[in-house]
């Protein structure tokens, strides 16, 4: 017996409120809009639903892919035989016990977050307001943009990993770095929610620097078209994307894939790009600048298997 066979039987006897697809193309479920189908597909409504999802996951050998947007992720053409588990549902979002602290569940998108923060009058996250991912994805990565980052507000975030049950680990158990996080050296872990702690602000004032940061983004990105954000991580001492340009890459296709022309850090799907087109201008970029300038440059998107 197959572990989709077997998972489907645990969740019918366990779980038959959940909602499951079959053969569910990631292309609907990735910000690069490409991707074949999952074997299966969970949304867990609650914490409860997600650690007896993942524990009988596990147990029938599934390999499960905890996932919120998807607006980091490449999934492969051929499709995945994984159980993704969608986070969209898990979006508690409240003001916490102690004073000017805010718990997120790991599906609330970070543009809702900072929305919930201005109304509050708390500051600390208008740099996250613009970042297209959920709380989750977001801690795991340590999201930033425009000088801020997410180990910049959390205080801790409560995790099921798979030996030990739930942890909560605080901020500097965390081990935050650029793009990374302990969650992400540990990839078996799934965080369930995390608690932020910010300081009072005039919400008018926080609603301005939002707007502005929202319009710089328009400005130099190419947000029209399908895209996971920077696709390479920032090199010690320079930008990706200056490094790109310089090359002159800027509008470089391969099929559907495209250096975007307005912002060489950006690789987007132009229409009918594949995971096999994106991947192999990936390779061309890291080649041509390694080439032309000696620098290696590290994907910031995770290739999903």
């Amino acid at each position: 017996m197959d572990w989709v066979t077997r998972l489907d039987k645990q969740i019918t006897d366990y779980l038959p409120d959940l909602r499951v697809l079959k053969e569910e193309p990631m292309a609907k479920h990735t910000s690069f809009r490409v991707g074949g189908p999952a074997k299966r597909m969970a949304f867990p409504k609650n914490g409860e639903q997600l650690v007896l999802l993942l524990s009988m996951a596990r147990e029938c050998g599934a390999r499960p892919l905890v996932a919120g947007n998807g607006t980091n992720l490449l999934a492969p053409d051929e499709g995945l035989d994984r159980l993704v588990v969608g986070t969209g549902r898990l979006c508690r979002l409240e003001m916490g016990e102690e004073p000017d602290t805010i718990i997120a569940g790991c599906g609330v998108s970070l543009a809702r977050l900072a929305d919930f923060a201005c109304k509050q009058g708390l500051t600390g996250l208008e740099f996250a307001h613009g970042i297209p991912g959920t709380v989750g994805g977001g801690v795991c990565m340590n999201a930033g943009a425009y000088g801020g980052e997410l180990k910049q507000a959390v205080s801790g975030v409560s995790a099921l990993f798979p030996e030990e049950g739930v942890k909560y680990l605080s901020g500097e158990e965390l081990s935050f770095g650029y793009r990374r996080s302990f969650l992400t050296e540990h990839t078996e872990a799934a965080a369930l929610y995390a608690v932020f702690r910010l300081s009072a602000g005039d919400p008018e004032n926080i609603r301005e620097t939002m707007g502005d940061l929202m319009a710089r983004r328009k400005a130099s990105q190419p947000l029209e078209w399908p895209s996971a954000g920077s696709t390479f991580k920032r090199p010690e001492g320079c930008f990706a994307g200056t490094l790109i340009d310089q090359c002159s890459l800027k509008g470089r296709m391969v099929g559907g894939a495209q250096v975007s022309e307005k912002h060489a850090g950006f690789i987007i799907n132009r229409g009918g790009a594949t995971c096999a087109d994106i991947k192999e201008l990936i390779r061309q970029v890291q080649e041509a600048v390694l080439e032309k300038t000696g620098v290696r440059l590290e994907p910031e998107v995770k290739f999903v298997e």
